[in-house]
């Protein structure tokens, strides 16, 4: 039973500690202006979510992480339709380096 409970303690701490990370992520992305569509504790399937100007709040079912999706992080493998147009001025890939590697 001890075993259990420390477990689950050490879920609690990880989901915790990966929520104020990820919160770091959320809240510079907006202060620079760029928008942010999805910010998640737990990986998917995910349990619950809502919305709040505009973007999506939620809480996955794998606690062994999370994530912030940020406009205009592509991935050029797999994205590539948005690598031909113009950056937006809310995406993450028109802002200057400085502002990205923050």
């Amino acid at each position: 039973m001890d075993g259990l409970i420390m477990a689950a303690q050490m879920i609690l701490a990880l989901t915790i500690i990966v929520g104020i990370h990820e919160f770091g992520h959320l809240l510079t992305a907006k202060f620079f202006g760029m928008r942010v569509e999805k910010y998640f504790i737990g990986f998917p399937p995910k349990i619950f979510s809502f919305n709040y100007k505009g973007t999506e709040y939620g809480l996955g079912s794998i606690p062994l992480g999370g994530f912030v999706k940020i406009s205009g992080i592509i991935d050029e493998s797999m994205d590539t339709k948005h690598i031909d147009k113009e950056p937006e001025p809310w995406e993450f890939r028109s802002k200057p380096p400085w502002q990205r590697l923050v």
